[in-house]
């Protein structure tokens, strides 16, 4: 037991914890900008862009997180290879970006278009009335409001995202659960990796949940 608490075996496990906040940074980052698309497709009067919006979320929401890394991965190369005759290997780390990013982005979509929605409707007539065109009434007036009225639920996809990242794990990439793992085989145990494991996901959930409260109290006192 008392080998496995050295410094170079907590150092592997700190590494594979920043490996999965920057997994679900850049996963909340690329999901934020998919989400603003699709709910303003999802928004759109097009029905093209309506359908669009509505299969995107539908799928994405629909179906597991696990099965959706693994159609990344083993699926896209198969597909590519079909295609073009040329084989493809997947880096885990891009598949398990590209995979939380697209899952992200679906969760968003709806939190963005009911915070769109949310906004005061004289907004809109004001800005019409003033002929302000749609990208920048969109842009400098809407979105800004609504993204202050959806702060906390972005806040928990973000902590979402970094436990699921843990699913990437099954295909090889090196984030906290995966760290576990291989301690736990080189040590024949378990049990303490994944204790460390749990400990640190929980003090990332925490630290993560206190600092949104404060950038909460924050645009509080801006309105």
């Amino acid at each position: 037991m008392a080998d496995i608490f050295t410094k170079d075996n907590l150092l592997f496990m700190l590494r594979g914890a920043g490996f999965s906040v920057l997994l679900a940074l850049g996963a909340v980052a690329i999901g934020c900008v998919l989400g603003i698309i699709f709910s303003i497709f999802k928004l759109s009067r097009s029905r093209i862009l309506n359908v669009i919006g509505n299969i995107y979320v539908e799928i994405f929401r629909g179906t597991p997180m696990l099965l959706q890394i693994l159609f990344f991965y083993l699926g896209v190369p198969v597909i590519y290879q079909r295609i073009t005759g040329v084989r493809m290997n997947a880096n885990p780390y891009i598949v398990g970006l590209i995979a939380l990013s697209f899952n992200s982005g679906a969760y968003q979509t709806e939190l963005i278009r009911s915070g769109i929605q949310g906004v005061d409707k004289g907004q809109w007539e004001a800005c019409e009335t003033l002929g302000i065109s749609y990208g920048t009434m969109m842009k400098e007036i809407i979105l800004p409001q609504a993204f202050k009225q959806i702060v906390p639920p972005m806040v928990s996809e973000f902590i979402m995202l970094i436990k699921d990242s843990s699913l990437i794990s099954n295909i090889g990439a090196l984030e906290l659960l995966y760290a576990a793992q291989v301690l736990g085989k080189k040590y024949y145990d378990y049990l303490d990796p994944l204790i460390i494991a749990a400990v640190m996901y929980l003090t990332l959930t925490i630290l993560v949940s206190w600092l949104s409260k404060k950038l909460e109290r924050r645009l509080a006192v801006s309105d």
